[in-house]
């Protein structure tokens, strides 16, 4: 018997049993009679004039009439709830109550038995679950980390035409142009292990291996742009690609620190919507790859960010050379070595200013450079004259970004845009060739969700990588200052979605020019020479195949 039930009847049941409260002289069988046998039953607490809401039971008399409906009243529309009850009315309102009782649980008899066979399912579902949760428990390697696992597989091949010459007008090597045209398989692994101790921090860990390193996406092939952001080159050995941790400081600050921990980890707005793990690598630092250098190695960032008003604010520091020793010079005079904050740091310290909204946003940023990592920029995102001045003294590098995306998927697709200045300025190293240099970079990308089938997604981005609009050579070389490094990117892909854990994407590209300045007659002019008129363009074509778990 439910414990409500019990309480109803116990005091009904101590009063039958009790002794006779009254005589039969004294007691009104007309009345008792007229109790038990209405009819009619009350429905509304409010059908009794005799009881009012400053009753101190008024509240439980209300539930008795409205939940379950087993109180009666006199003929006479009252209740009389102060005078002493007899056992006949006990018995009467008892067996009402009953009544009552016996017709709920035939209703529930009847629901279960309508109901026995999916009631079943859904008891060998819970027990099925217990069964799975306790397996969990026993086997999990750690209750404070989740492993968030994705590999890619590349297959591809590029093809070349027109002719270039390198820097001192001699025939590129013909072989390694072969070499870099062949078709290609090669692979990238990640594995993420994001361990959380309060639920509010954030301990990164991230495991890679691939074998990009002689690939022409690893960056380092006859063409750098090739270069893919899912290349990875590390021999086939697996190496701490990531080793931060962020922690939230009061409501609207977050610090980040790590001794391996990239500048992007340190933002608290990406300011693109275009995606990071496409297929150039060129298209994934927001048009401006010298601001956004997205230098790896031991530093440390903070950033407020409020939610109420879109506004965030973020600063950080990297230095690429900080797990080194102390700085020395070598035989050349050159410095060597690295540290945090010297001047073989390879130092990286940006700034940025957002405003993001759900469906919109635009950032600005500033990186000051300095030592030999040019700014962040390498031969996937730059022609090589940039490359090659990039890292000739401290950088200056500004970005503006924006991007917007529909409500709804459909035929506009979401607009990502970027831009990008560099300047370089001379260290008073004598070795340096150049007084300063400047460098420019855009990009536009385009993004359909859903495009053609839910889930799928079409995308499209048009730029220009990283190339030298001037240039100042030192006095004491007689070198040309005149530069026509200027170049184009396109990429176009469909990214296929398999099954919640499973995409390929097939796509082709072009480089319009990706040697820049060194496809027409060797470069720098030397001795005033006149420049030759040779073209040089990349096109090439891949699938994609990632596997995420």
């Amino acid at each position: 018997m439910k414990l409500f039930q019990q309480l109803l009847v116990a005091p009904a049941a101590l009063g039958l049993m009790a002794p006779m409260a009254a005589n039969a002289a004294d007691l009104d069988i007309k009345g008792v009679s007229d109790y038990s046998a209405s009819s009619e039953q009350v429905t509304s607490i409010s059908q009794f004039q005799d009881v009012y809401p400053t009753d101190w039971a008024y509240q439980a008399l209300s539930n008795l009439i409205e939940r379950y409906g087993c109180v009666a009243g006199y003929p006479s529309g009252s209740y009389l709830g102060n005078r002493a009850m007899t056992r006949f009315e006990a018995a009467a309102l008892l067996n009402a109550c009953l009544d009552r009782i016996t017709e709920v649980t035939d209703e529930l008899r009847r629901l279960l038995n309508e109901f026995e066979q999916e009631l079943a399912i859904l008891k060998g579902r819970v027990d099925g679950l217990e069964a799975r949760v306790g397996e969990l428990e026993a086997t999990q390697f750690s209750t404070t980390t989740k492993l968030v696992g994705q590999t890619s597989f590349v297959v591809g091949a590029n093809s070349f035409a027109g002719d270039a010459k390198d820097v001192f007008g001699d025939e590129r090597d013909e072989e390694a142009a072969a070499a870099s045209g062949a078709t290609v398989f090669n692979y990238d692994l990640r594995l993420n292990l994001n361990t959380s101790f309060t639920g509010k921090d954030l301990l990164k860990t991230r495991l890679r291996a691939g074998n990009f390193g002689n690939s022409p996406y690893g960056g380092g092939g006859y063409v750098g742009l090739d270069a893919m952001e899912v290349a990875s080159s590390t021999g086939d050995a697996v190496t701490v690609d990531r080793l931060w941790y962020q922690f939230p400081v009061g409501e609207e600050f977050t610090v980040t620190a790590g001794a391996k921990v990239r500048q992007d980890n340190m933002l608290a707005v990406w300011p693109s919507n275009y995606p990071a793990e496409t297929i150039l690598d060129v298209f994934t630092y927001a048009g401006a790859p010298g601001a956004y250098s997205l230098t790896l190695g031991g530093g440390a960032g903070i950033w407020w960010d409020d939610n109420d008003s879109g506004w965030s604010i973020s600063a950080s520091y990297v230095s690429a050379n900080a797990n080194l020793g102390n700085p020395s010079n070598d035989r050349s005079g050159r410095l060597q070595g690295g540290g945090i904050a010297t001047e073989g740091a390879a130092s990286n310290g940006t700034a940025q200013i957002a405003y993001a909204e759900d469906q919109w946003g635009i950032a600005a940023a500033y990186s000051y450079t300095s030592g030999d990592n040019g700014a962040g920029i390498y031969a996937g995102n730059a022609t090589p004259l940039a490359v090659a001045l990039s890292g000739s003294g401290t950088t200056n590098s500004y970005a503006v970004s924006a991007w917007w995306a529909p409500e709804d998927t459909g035929w506009f697709p979401s607009i990502s845009a970027g831009w990008g200045l560099n300047a370089v300025n001379n260290n008073d190293d004598d070795a340096n060739l150049i007084d300063n240099a400047t460098s420019q970079s855009w990009y536009v990308g385009l993004q359909w969700e859903d495009a053609f089938v839910e889930g799928n997604v079409l995308g499209a981005a048009v730029g220009q990588p990283t190339f030298v609009t001037d240039v100042d050579y030192d006095d004491d070389i007689y070198v040309s200052d005149f530069v026509a490094d200027g170049n184009y990117a396109f990429e176009f892909w469909y990214k296929f979605q398999v099954t919640d854990n499973i995409s390929v994407t097939p796509a082709v590209y072009y480089l319009s020019r990706p040697l820049g300045d060194l496809t027409e007659g060797g470069g720098p002019v030397f001795g005033g020479g006149r420049r030759g008129d040779d073209t040089f363009s990349n096109f090439g074509g891949l699938v994609r195949t990632t596997f995420k778990f």
